[in-house]
């Protein structure tokens, strides 16, 4: 009879509590990690924004001044002859390229991005190991 008191008596309660703070505290520990990841995430997604923003317009500056001078030497040397025709082919090239690349960056945007996948994947593996019906 000792033994059944024992069991459900007052040396149970500090087992018990001492589990679900195991518990909490473990709950604790996966959602802190799992917060430094998705920080770490954005931090370098926005550093390689970032640096995408920089270099692409680099290039855009260098492609636009080797283009002016591209359209002055054909122009130049089509002078005589046939300059306005070669200057409404250059603007019609120019016209389809900036079209192409506009419905190219459409299609990029709209497709989205991969920001947080690996914050998303790890959860979702939390997740599943939590809602598992079978114990390791």
């Amino acid at each position: 009879m000792a033994t059944e008191e024992s069991a459900t008596g007052p040396d149970a309660a500090p087992g018990l509590l001492a589990s679900l703070r195991n518990l909490a505290a473990n709950a604790v520990a996966i959602l802190r990690t799992r917060l430094e990841l998705l920080g770490t995430e954005v931090e370098e997604e926005s550093l390689r924004l970032a640096q995408l923003a920089f270099w692409g317009l680099v290039a855009i500056l260098f492609l636009t001044f080797s283009l002016i001078m591209l359209t002055l030497l054909v122009v130049v040397l089509f002078w005589d002859t046939h300059r306005v025709m070669v200057v409404a082919l250059l603007a019609v090239g120019y016209l389809g390229a900036g079209l192409a690349v506009g419905f190219w960056v459409r299609s990029k945007l709209r497709s989205g991005s991969k920001l947080f996948s690996a914050s998303l994947a790890e959860l979702a593996k939390d997740h599943e190991q939590l809602t598992s019906r079978h114990v390791p």
